[in-house]
């Protein structure tokens, strides 16, 4: 009964304080639910990631001749670090769904503009958030390689196993991130707190701060992986300007339309003089 009374209060658009907490703590059990479904799947996986994590590792100790291995600081690290992993792709695997209940939950006090804003931005966030971590998962093993390279040859390089999964896990949604600039670039235009004349013209700031970035994620020896990563980067840029420009374009014909239709006030003829 009161689970009717609530959909019926937000349909209505008018809902007490209880009723927003009995509504909040429904989509945070379903959010949370669709976390722990991932990490299940997560903790089955975690081995295949575990191996795919240890390959740049023997490649360093192979092609730099030297001692690299992934080590455990602890009894319970291993355990930790497997745990780590399994929530991790959980809150991967299931970001459609908790993102879905945290629209879901402001979508009733949100206009129909709005709402078609929020939703062409989650369509359009995740899987370019998705894409990004894929590229940032193919370039981390460049980086492995460069950033162990500058110890000396005589010398054994120990990776602590959860600083190492620490260092890989940020670097993916760093680029996992910044796939995503893009998209809050269209959305600012469309709020009205960026012109797509003021994205356009930063282009040459925007494309160095690309390649800045993509070179130091990838090795200077390895070009194709740098443009490989820069490449969809500079794209995206150039496609949220394009959007932008037409948004502009758009909302400018609205205006001068609108303004052609207004009556023209005409001032009153002065009466002649006899």
């Amino acid at each position: 009964m009161a689970a009717r009374q609530t959909k019926a209060s937000r349909r209505e658009g008018k809902m007490s304080l209880g009723g927003h907490l009995v509504e909040l703590r429904k989509r945070l059990y379903l959010s949370a639910l669709f976390i722990v479904i991932g990490a299940v799947l997560g903790w089955f996986s975690a081995d295949f990631l575990l191996a795919q994590l240890r390959e740049p590792i023997f490649l360093v100790a192979s092609e730099q001749d030297r001692v690299a291995t992934l080590n455990y600081d602890g009894i319970t690290s291993a355990f930790d670090l497997k745990l780590q992993i399994a929530f991790t792709v959980g809150i991967v695997i299931s970001s459609p769904f908790w993102l879905y209940q945290i629209w879901a939950f402001f979508m009733p006090g949100l206009t129909k503009k709005e709402i078609k804003y929020t939703l062409g931005f989650m369509l359009s966030a995740i899987p370019l958030f998705l894409a990004g971590c894929a590229a940032g998962w193919y370039v981390y093993p460049h980086i492995v390689a460069l950033m162990t390279s500058f110890a000396p040859s005589d010398d054994a390089t120990i990776i602590t196993a959860k600083t190492y999964f620490d260092f890989v896990l940020k670097l993916v949604l760093v680029v996992g991130v910044a796939f995503v600039l893009p998209v809050f670039l269209v959305l600012f235009n469309f709020a009205g707190l960026l012109s797509a004349q003021s994205i356009i013209k930063s282009w040459r700031i925007a494309v160095l701060v690309i390649f800045l970035f993509t070179a130091i994620a990838t090795p200077a020896a390895d070009v194709l992986s740098m443009f490989l990563l820069a490449i969809p980067m500079v794209l995206l840029y150039f496609a949220a300007a394009g959007i932008a420009w037409l948004h502009d374009r758009r909302q400018g014909k609205k205006q001068l339309t609108f303004s052609d239709d207004s009556p023209s006030i005409v001032p009153p003829s002065e009466p002649l003089s006899a």
